[in-house]
């Protein structure tokens, strides 16, 4: 039984995207470990067909924080037995490609974003600089790798002339309809995932004045506080609602409650660009139409089932004025409602896993 590790640097428990691969390969016949990191506040890991392992670190943030991980992980990677090893993003890429070569094993590549293009290092350049050049090192050198969208995809072939698979980053095909309209007297407008900087979640907060529904913000983040402290400002309390996070079935069930999506990301750098976030295809899972921006990768789904308002900017006027929208032109609302649940036969994992497996066979 081919044995394969997935290194990740978060704590396991919300990571969908990964509980989705590795359940995957696991009943394909891999023996498959999951490592992450244990915090404070991690709770017990639920029962999976695979291995779940996490390091507990001295340091929980900066620049001694990813040197203890890395060092950690490499010399945990040095003594367990492994066939294939996999890095997702730039974090953990590292100990996973020198534990590989000195083992003669495979390395594998699974660049989940452009890590180097993300706000939180693009702001500053001398750290930028050190994660393009780990990018460089990493992506010139492995030979099996893959990402999340084709935007992507070509990005890497344009700056390193190396081909990535693309396997996208959809949920599973839900066997329940969702309900034919969301039974709440208020609507409810959710956002599902981490409240960090370039969301645009403080332009959707200034906006909700304007908009006679419910925010529901379901996840954590640097910028918990920050917006907690802006709804207070405002005088918002009672539309916005912290719902913090959520493990993936009260996170389903509570989508399934909502009656738009958001999913609104500022133009800052190639990461959020070229972006496909999984909460655009929960979304769509879920039955219910959304707000996103009308960069590539949304365009380009939206040109396959319409399921989205597309906005060009995140100025309050605009945001307002789009989710007024599908609150009150109901004919438009409901097409769009329909194309979701068309979409859904197309863009499920039980489809995208099969891009997966194909790829972990070759290997063998």
């Amino acid at each position: 039984m081919p044995r394969i590790i997935f290194t990740v640097i978060n704590d396991l428990t919300y990571d969908q995207r990964m509980h989705r691969i590795c359940s995957s390969l696991a009943r394909d016949g891999y023996d498959v470990l999951l490592i992450g990191r244990k915090l404070k506040d991690s709770l017990p890991p639920d029962r999976k067909p695979f291995r779940q392992q996490r390091l507990k670190l001295l340091f929980t943030r900066g620049k001694l924080f990813y040197i203890e991980y890395n060092l950690r992980l490499f010399l945990l990677l040095l003594f367990t037995k492994f066939d294939v090893v996999c890095g997702i993003d730039l974090d953990t890429i590292l100990p996973c490609y020198f534990a590989a070569k000195w083992k003669g094993k495979r390395c594998v590549y699974d660049a989940h974003e452009i890590f180097s293009e993300v706000p939180e290092v693009t702001q500053r350049s001398s750290i930028q600089k050190i994660w393009k050049r780990v990018e460089r090192f990493a992506v010139t050198r492995i030979d099996n790798c893959y990402t999340v969208s084709e935007s992507l995809a070509a990005y890497f072939l344009d700056h390193y002339e190396r081909r990535f698979e693309v396997i996208r980053n959809v949920p599973l095909k839900k066997e329940t309809p969702p309900p034919s309209v969301p039974d709440a007297e208020i609507p409810i407008i959710i956002y599902q995932g981490a409240l960090n900087e370039g969301r645009g979640l403080e332009a959707m907060i200034t906006a909700m004045d304007g908009i006679e529904a419910k925010l529901l913000l379901a996840g954590d983040g640097d910028l918990s506080g920050k917006l907690r402290s802006l709804t207070s400002e405002l005088r918002l309390d009672n539309k916005v609602e912290f719902a913090g996070k959520k493990k993936a079935a009260e996170l389903n069930e509570l989508t399934r409650q909502a009656y738009i999506g958001i999913n609104l990301l500022e133009n800052q750098g190639l990461n959020y660009y070229y972006s496909l976030a999984n909460k655009f295809f929960d979304y769509v899972m879920s039955g219910i139409p959304q707000v996103t921006m009308d960069f590539p990768e949304y365009k380009n789904m939206n040109s396959e089932f319409e399921v989205a308002l597309l906005i060009p900017n995140l100025e309050k006027g605009t945001i307002t004025a789009a989710v007024n929208q599908l609150l009150r032109q109901k004919d438009f609302y409901f097409r769009l409602r329909q194309n979701c649940l068309l979409a859904r036969d197309d863009w499920n994992w039980e489809k995208e896993e099969q891009k997966l497996l194909s790829f972990y066979r070759k290997m063998k």
